[in-house]
């Protein structure tokens, strides 16, 4: 009679748990909605700012909505600010930069994990330790370097400096020891030598860290501000980020903010298009366990 009388007890609990798990999930997607629409809120603002006239844009208060003038805005922006030639030097300094990092960060990996010699560690730790010094403190050093080597004002110069990545090095070494030990025993035995063993095999196993770790670079790179800026002085080597700068008048003079906004969403749009294309394999060398 008490297992009879416990058992509506029961059925009621089970029927409270689906309600109370629909209210959690509910409440998640709120926050989250509420969330994504904090965030995108100032680039939608900027969108409709780069499609209205500047009357528009000054006028009180603002409107939410995107204009008509979208076109000749994004014409206008195209070009005054040179954006062909600077969205190309920002497309070759950030596949530069991310193509360079990876490739260095794998050499570099490969040889403090598979290769004994004496001080690997030290070797390790003094490029780790390279994450706490920032990049003004090194700069002027650096600037001096390229300044000899005559990289100023060259392709040369706006990527090589920022081509070594001690994140990356450390990534890739955290990943290189979770590989058993055995596919490079199987490989030695099989006749193949260090470089094939890195072609064959671990380059390979890394294609998720590498393309998680390549967007991550892109975006470095096209976003790079103080570096370009520094070692660029012609309008034909500036990268895009300081075309939206060039805009922007020093003087009293009331700013363009339409043009500015059209050309803010020009730059922000090959980042972009990157992650959304890589954006599985980024996901997947993020969370990815088994190795």
């Amino acid at each position: 009679m008490a297992r009879t009388l416990a058992q509506p007890a029961t059925l009621a609990a089970a029927q409270e748990r689906p309600r109370r798990r629909d209210w959690h999930g509910f409440t998640a997607h709120v926050i989250l909605i509420a969330s994504v629409a904090l965030l995108a809120f100032p680039l939608y603002y900027a969108f409709v700012i780069s499609t209205q006239t500047l009357s528009q844009v000054t006028t009180t208060p603002p409107k939410p909505w995107p204009s008509t003038a979208l076109l000749a805005n994004y014409a206008e922006a195209w070009h005054r600010a040179q954006m062909g030639r600077m969205l190309v030097n920002s497309a070759i300094v950030a596949l530069g930069v991310a193509i360079g990092k990876i490739v260095i960060s794998l050499l570099s990996a490969f040889a403090i994990v598979y290769f004994d010699f004496r001080g690997k560690n030290v070797v390790f730790w003094m490029i780790f330790v390279t994450l706490m010094l920032p990049v003004p403190v090194r700069i002027v050093s650096t600037y001096q370097v390229v300044s000899v080597l005559g990289w100023v004002n060259t392709y040369w110069g706006l990527t090589v400096p920022l081509m070594a990545s001690a994140t990356g090095t450390f990534l890739f070494r955290q990943f290189f020891r979770t590989i058993p030990d055995s596919l490079a025993e199987a490989a030695q035995l099989d006749g193949a030598g260090p470089m094939r063993f890195l072609w064959t095999i671990l380059i390979p196993l890394s294609k998720a860290n590498m393309a998680a770790l390549f967007v991550i670079l892109f975006v470095y790179g096209w976003n790079d501000y103080l570096w370009p800026l520094m070692i660029t002085n012609t309008p034909e080597m500036r990268t895009a980020v300081i075309g939206i700068e060039t805009l922007v008048p020093r003087t009293s003079q009331l700013p363009e903010w339409n043009v500015a906004m059209a050309v803010a969403m020009m730059v922000l749009a090959p980042p972009v298009a990157v992650i959304v294309a890589m954006q599985r394999w980024f996901v997947k060398g993020l969370i990815e366990t088994e190795k």
